[in-house]
């Protein structure tokens, strides 16, 4: 199962948690985040993917931030449309589209993206676009109907190891293809702590 580790913007920080050997970097792109990227990011070892994460923003505005940083990936936490997905798809840019989960989910609305994005992302439905710092009912991906792969998010942390451990043997991890995680290892906004981060991936 992939590391995916959202909300990097210091330097020193993201060599440290690159140094780990994680999948995926997240860098957050939207201004009312506490983790909102202004500055450059340092180029990450080719192994790894940077991942653009955008909260409605415009086509250009990702097109100028995929050219900056050099971004791999796009994920997308808005009401972004199917047709704005497949038009970044046209990059050769990988597509997350996010869609958030509580005590319930209609997956009829992702049938609209399947031919328009690489991954899904399911995260936790709280007052928050992201971060809200718990879990969903992880159960509720039983009924997920399609085979494409998906990441898993939402509050996630060391504490929660062992049901991670046993989600992978559940129907619903079938399609889980990587862990997104974010606030549960951080030591304040944005500064994630390396230590934690390093048993967590051994243990996963």
């Amino acid at each position: 199962m992939k590391l995916k580790v959202c909300g990097m913007r210091d330097e020193e920080n993201i060599k440290e948690v690159a140094a780990i050997g994680i999948d995926y970097m997240g860098f957050i792109f939207f201004e009312g985040s506490s983790r909102n990227v202004t500055a450059s990011i340092p180029k990450l070892p080719s192994c790894q993917k940077s991942v653009g994460v955008f909260v409605n923003a415009s086509f250009d505005t990702i097109v100028e931030k995929i050219n900056t940083h050099n971004l791999q990936v796009v994920q997308l936490h808005g009401e972004e449309t199917p047709k704005f997905c497949k038009s970044l798809q046209a990059l050769n840019t990988t597509v997350i589209k996010v869609f958030s989960i509580k005590n319930e989910f209609n997956f009829d609305i992702l049938a609209p993206y399947e031919s328009v994005c690489d991954f899904y992302l399911f995260d936790t439905k709280g007052p928050l676009l992201g971060g809200n710092g718990f879990c969903f009912d992880w159960s509720i991906l039983d009924k997920y109907p399609f085979s494409k792969p998906y990441f898993l998010s939402g509050g996630i942390g060391i504490k929660d190891i062992s049901q991670l451990q046993e989600f992978k043997k559940s129907t619903a991890a079938t399609y889980c293809y990587g862990v997104d995680v974010n606030s549960k290892f951080e030591l304040a906004p944005a500064k994630k702590d390396k230590k934690k981060l390093e048993k967590f991936k051994q243990l996963l």
